[in-house]
């Protein structure tokens, strides 16, 4: 067990599939509890409190806003009501591991932790940036833009959830495994200064060497470091059941020596991980392998 606060974990399910206006994420949460999330982490030693899931109201037809962002009342209603939940949780001492649902639920999830840890810093696994903003966005899914918003860029009705102030340093956030890049995310990683390890750094360097610099990274001068796990940054072979796969990501053996590197670090404060698509997986393997991820991150060993 690595009891990074205590041994107290509160799971939170956010069954939230608007953001990716894809059908199937949404069964995500179900899917991770399915393959045993609670009894993996139990038998590690931690006392969990399932706080169920967020409740979710799809509507029945595709909504835009005035900026063409699909459905933003109801995620943005989504995100101010986990904010709060992961807030509360923390102030009880409890780790928050958040189960998606799409990664629009990372802008939620961070002004939670935001509330308590001002400087935090931020892993971010992902086969895509994530960092659009409605002006740069190609199809107007808000699961594309989680980490432009929590560094402050973005509509004004997401980007003050949680407060304005409450924004991540994109000095202490670094994206691992990515490959899937759209021109306007590229200009503004590049503006921010955010770290970003593709998977040529990765091949070239070894996950050792990648989980080392960046952990260095997110670490120093920070209150805390959340985990953001986006299950497509892994290769489709390994976690076929995600809602936008990319060919040529983290191999499962990679993911897994990522998980236990940075849990050696007894640095992380908070985990959320998302995007498991049930509709397009293969006897819940994508689920599975989550699971056998949290327990790695999380002290999971086996001696």
């Amino acid at each position: 067990m690595n009891p990074i606060m205590n041994n107290h974990i509160s799971i939170i399910g956010v069954p939230l599939d608007l953001g990716a206006d894809r059908r199937g994420v949404d069964m995500g949460p179900s899917a991770i509890r399915y393959a045993g999330v609670r009894q993996r982490l139990e038998t590690i030693g931690y006392i969990i409190d399932d706080k169920e899931d967020i409740l979710v109201h799809r509507p029945t037809h595709c909504q835009f806003d005035e900026d063409k962002l699909k459905y933003l009342a109801e995620i943005e209603r989504v995100n101010i009501e986990l904010h709060k939940k992961v807030s509360e949780e923390i102030s009880k001492r409890s780790f928050p591991l958040v189960l998606g649902g799409d990664h629009s639920i990372a802008i939620g999830t961070i002004a939670g932790v935001l509330q308590h840890q001002k400087n935090l810093g931020v892993i971010w696994f992902d086969a895509h940036g994530d960092i659009n903003t409605p002006e740069t966005s190609p199809s107007g899914n808000i699961h594309g833009m989680p980490v432009a918003v929590s560094f402050g860029n973005g509509h004004d009705r997401l980007t003050g959830i949680g407060g304005h102030e409450a924004k991540l340093d994109p000095k202490k956030f670094v994206m691992i495994g990515i490959r899937d890049l759209d021109p306007g995310e590229k200009k503004l990683l590049k503006t921010l200064g955010v770290a970003v390890y593709t998977m040529h750094e990765i091949d070239t360097l070894g996950m050792a060497k990648v989980m080392e610099e960046a952990i260095k990274i997110v670490s120093e001068g920070t209150d805390g470091v959340h985990v953001s796990f986006d299950m497509d940054v892994m290769d489709p072979l390994h976690a076929p059941g995600v809602g936008t796969p990319v060919v040529g990501g983290l191999t499962y053996r990679e993911s897994h020596l990522a998980m236990e590197i940075i849990s050696a670090a007894n640095i992380v404060t908070s985990a959320e991980f998302v995007e498991v698509n049930t509709v397009l997986d293969h006897k819940n393997q994508t689920a599975k392998v989550a699971v056998a991820l949290i327990g790695s991150l999380l002290g999971e060993r086996l001696k």
